[in-house]
């Protein structure tokens, strides 16, 4: 019986497969198999026995009924998969299996694994995000649209530019990820204090050897656990990419609104948006993207929180770990994919944008007057104390901008009405928006040609 969303609801099914307990113990087989290769390269496992190992460890012949048959009995996790392998070896031969490891060499090697096939989707995914931001700033570049700050009217922009900075953002966000494969990408066998004894002087030779089958970076010291500030900076990155999709979902569901309506959430015929009001069209997809972003958000604390664990370790990392590192995957995966059909498929109301652009009647474009005035001579200070008037003039007396404008005598000394009128038009006041948008492609071109 499912309970948590991330069992069927949250997360795609390549994602999932990571995750589930079958492809847990099968990673961990091929790491005791690995470990028994590595002992027999080195002459501590005979090459029967670990041929024996390498041939039984995997699902096929230890089944995860099994393991967890051994975990009710004996209540360790790791062991559990230890004694069923070991049976399936025989007397001889199960005797080598786990030689020189402690159960979080196995554990978190796993892990290690693990995140590196989510990250490769992770990325991809990105990947994917990137090329549809791309091709929709390029579409939307010269769409001048309102600027807003402060939930208010402000200077022109373009719906490509807004675009052109989530894209940037997103390849950023990718080269977070990159930085990080170095640190969390990794594995260890170390023992059960980090220094090896079990195997002597040959430990560090084992734990090169395994890695290096398993296809992890080494760690360069541990104790019995890879240090948790690793996974405190995966999980941290993750929330930074979930806060950006947070973003991006946010500025769709405002511009969503009945009373804006500049960009709407595909609706796909036959979706039902209300139980009680059929007229509705809600922005369902980005709002579960922002909702998820609380949950992963607040991860975070948790993988900071287990960062100081006592001496060599203690174990209150490990239950929240098994909860939040493959939560945090799953969900991330859930925004990425949602987004990405979100904007495929966005449908942009070009009409009501240029009807919102013009709604304050040449407000929105007082700084574009102002700057106009000082490029005729007038003083900065005074040029905005002047426009500023005015426009609180066209508020209060419910006057055309462009009328108190052309009446106002300090400004008639400097502008002709044309002048004015030019100054009041959104599609003169891009500055470099246009130029702006070239960059961020030029360096996803770049990024592609690598």
């Amino acid at each position: 019986m499912s309970i948590h969303p991330i069992e069927k609801r949250y997360g795609s099914k390549e994602m999932r497969s990571i995750w589930e307990k079958e492809n847990e113990l099968r990673i961990m087989l091929k790491i005791e198999a690995a470990l028994a290769e590595a002992g027999c390269e080195l002459g501590i496992v005979p090459k029967d026995a670990a041929t024996e190992i390498r041939d039984k460890a995997n699902t096929s012949n230890v089944s995860l009924n099994r393991v967890e048959e051994i975990e009710d009995e004996i209540h360790h996790d790791i062991m559990a998969v230890v004694k069923a392998l070991s049976e399936q070896c025989g007397d001889s031969a199960g005797e080598f299996v786990h030689l020189g490891a402690t159960s979080n060499d196995i554990k978190d090697t796993t892990r290690g694994i693990q995140i590196r096939d989510s990250l490769s989707i992770i990325k991809k995914e990105l990947l994917e995000l990137e090329d549809i931001l791309i091709e929709k700033c390029t579409k939307y570049k010269n769409l001048v649209c309102c600027g807003r700050t402060h939930g208010q009217h402000a200077i022109p922009t373009t719906l490509g530019h807004k675009l052109a900075i989530y894209a940037n953002e997103i390849r950023r966000n990718h080269e977070r990820l990159l930085e990080l494969e170095d640190r969390i990408v990794v594995g260890q066998i170390t023992g059960a204090v980090g220094t090896q004894a079990s195997l002597g002087k040959i430990g560090e030779e084992v734990h090169q050897k395994v890695m290096k089958k398993v296809g992890l970076k080494p760690v360069t010291i541990s104790n019995q656990i890879i240090q948790r500030d690793r996974h405190a900076e995966l999980i941290s990155t993750l929330a930074i990419i979930s806060s950006t999709l947070d973003k991006i979902a946010k500025e769709i569901r405002n511009l969503q609104r009945t009373e804006i309506k500049e960009v709407e959430e595909p609706f796909k015929e036959g979706q039902v948006g209300s139980s009680t009001m059929p007229q509705k069209r809600n922005p369902i997809k980005s709002e579960r993207i922002c909702g998820i972003s609380k949950v992963i958000r607040g991860n975070v604390q948790t993988s900071l929180e287990n960062i100081p664990l006592e001496h060599e370790r203690d174990l209150t990392n490990s239950s929240s770990e098994r909860m939040i590192i493959p939560e945090t995957f799953l969900l991330i995966d859930e925004q990425l994919n949602l987004i990405c059909d979100i904007l495929k498929d966005i449908v942009v109301h070009e009409e009501r944008i240029q009807e919102i652009l013009n709604m304050t009647d040449g407000l929105n474009m007082s700084e574009s007057i102002m700057m106009t005035l000082v490029k005729e001579g007038m003083g900065r200070q005074t040029a905005h104390e002047v426009v500023r008037k005015c426009a609180m003039k066209s508020y209060e007396e419910d006057e055309s901008f462009l009328e108190v404008l052309a009446k106002n005598k300090k400004i008639k000394k400097l502008m002709e009405e044309e002048e004015i009128k030019e100054a009041l038009d959104p599609n003169n006041y891009l500055g470099c928006a246009i130029e702006h948008i070239e960059n961020v492609k030029k360096i996803y071109n770049e990024s592609r040609r690598e």
